[in-house]
């Protein structure tokens, strides 16, 4: 559907075939005395797609466009796809990361089932994401090796890993 949408259908075969998957199975305790606690830190996921499925306790927070941060609260056989900082770098801006945090309130704990897309070797931007109104925004880069740089202090410090790390 993303390659359709942005008319990019060719690079479909060779982007597939790129593509390398992480299954993560998340665990988050409960916080003490049922306080209100970060479990995990805002950010975003250095892939191009992230898939979600949680345990029915709530916990996963999304930013907003205005900057507010809104709690999902999700019938339990349902699924949370967010664009990850390839997505946007391979799409040239088009598409934005989502930014998410874990927050943790309650007695129970919380299980998350995760599936996680990268790219092996180069992303870079199809030719026809390029246009006067989208100038190209990024250098050809290396999934890994963005993983990498944001390991570092520089890149965890970084607004956006991903600009710090290959915008032009």
């Amino acid at each position: 559907m993303i390659f359709e949408n942005y008319g990019v259908e060719k690079h479909y075969d060779s982007h597939v075939g790129s593509k390398t998957y992480l299954l993560k199975f998340l665990k988050y305790l409960a916080p003490p005395e049922s306080i209100s606690m970060a479990a995990f830190p805002q950010h975003t996921d250095k892939t191009f797609l992230s898939i979600l499925h949680q345990n029915g306790v709530n916990g996963l927070e999304v930013k907003s466009k205005d900057g507010g941060w809104i709690s999902l609260h999700l019938p339990p056989k349902s699924y949370v796809v967010m664009a990850g900082d390839i997505s946007m770098g391979w799409s040239n801006d088009r598409i934005r990361s989502c930014e998410h945090r874990v927050t943790m309130e309650g007695d129970k704990t919380r299980y998350t089932l995760g599936l996680f897309s990268f790219i092996k070797g180069l992303v870079s931007v199809p030719e026809e994401l390029v246009d006067d109104e989208h100038p190209l925004m990024y250098k050809p880069f290396d999934n890994i090796a963005l993983i990498n740089f944001y390991a570092t202090k520089e890149g965890r410090e970084a607004k956006s890993t991903l600009k710090a790390y290959c915008c032009i």
